[in-house]
């Protein structure tokens, strides 16, 4: 089995997952542990990940309550070593079981170090896990519409609070969810191209989710119409891409992206607060092209890309990681409490 690049730089090792051929952007995550949050997240649909710590399944898998999504959606998955073997109290197979149960392929004995080397020097390229030598068709996720196939096509509603707060899904990691229903909160969750502004509302969380922000234009038609409303709202990931696009600023496609639970974040308004973030997000907001009355939040203390954009004075506010993490650190998850009192406080005007 090999994985094979665009410019025809060839890995060889052995499969672990289903034999398959696929071929997608090909990316590399830094967190050490959190592979099976990480394969569960909608954010990575069309990709094959790149884990670059050395070890990976030595705690197999759990049941599917600890997981993102209801599937995988990385399209493949890169490794040094696997371990077949696995030993956690939450183990309920191996990790490679769990790929080949879900048509997912896997290669294992692959120089990850020499891979994310070059990735990093080329920036994200695009890849092909192939059993016969032949690449074929590369396929770029960013040409189609990403959001669409992740995103739920029904409304679904959590809890009976008086307090109601809209969650767009374009690719909700589950824990979001989670951390919105509190128990005066009712939750109605819908399609990223659902008219939410029809709902009776009291909050609007818009969600992370795959590829470019630009072919979600029915989201954020929508989330122009609820800025006029003036009501809370919060933006996670590609919910950040999607309301800067909002406002008329643009996005533009990063060299590789950020995908790892280590990232450091400078709120930039009081300039001495560092959080350590989770992320994976591909696209991030131009600066320089956010309008009057919305300013930068947070900042990579690494690159200094904008990580949080924030309104003036309305309660608009987001953030390009993730606040929910799930897997950790959990350093920024105030950010979904202080959301959720705020749209309380406004609910009470």
């Amino acid at each position: 089995m090999e994985l094979i690049l665009e410019d025809n730089t060839r890995f060889s090792g052995e499969s672990f997952g289903a034999k398959k051929p696929i071929s997608g952007e090909v990316v590399f995550s830094t967190g050490m542990v959190g592979y099976v949050e990480s394969l569960t997240d909608p954010s990575y649909k069309g990709q094959i990940l790149v884990l670059t710590y050395p070890l990976v399944g030595n705690y197999g898998v759990p049941d599917s309550s600890l997981f993102e999504s209801k599937t995988i959606h990385v399209s493949g998955l890169v490794v040094s070593e696997y371990s077949e073997q696995y030993s956690h109290s939450a183990a309920k197979h191996s990790l490679g079981e769990w790929l080949k149960k879900n048509n997912i392929p896997a290669i294992t004995g692959v120089d990850t170090r020499a891979l994310t080397k070059k990735l990093r020097e080329r920036g994200t390229m695009l890849g092909a896990l192939s059993f016969n030598g032949k690449k074929g068709t590369l396929y770029d996720p960013d040409t189609e519409n990403q959001v669409a196939k992740v995103s739920p096509t029904t409304r679904e509603v959590y809890g009976e609070g008086s307090t109601t707060i809209v969650l767009v899904d374009c690719g909700s990691k589950e824990n979001i969810a989670r951390l919105l229903q509190k128990p005066d909160v009712r939750v109605v969750r819908v399609p990223w191209d659902y008219d939410f502004t029809q709902e009776e509302y009291d909050g609007v969380l818009i969600s992370n989710g795959p590829g470019d922000p630009t072919f979600c234009k029915e989201t954020i038609k929508h989330i122009k119409k609820a800025f006029v409303k003036k009501k809370p709202m919060l933006g996670i990931c590609l919910g950040t891409q999607l309301m800067a696009l909002a406002t008329g600023a643009k996005t533009y496609k990063m060299k590789y992206g950020h995908r790892s639970h280590n990232q450091p974040c400078i709120d930039v308004t009081n300039g001495s607060r560092c959080y350590i973030t989770s992320q994976n997000h591909s696209f991030a907001v131009k600066e320089n092209t956010l309008p009057k009355g919305w300013g930068v939040w947070m900042k990579n203390a690494n690159d200094q890309t904008v990580e949080g954009i924030m309104h003036a004075t309305l309660p608009f506010r987001a953030v390009q990681f993730h606040p929910e993490a799930a897997p950790g650190p959990t350093d920024t998850e105030w950010i979904i409490d202080e959301f959720v009192e705020t749209v309380r406080t406004y609910a009470k005007k």
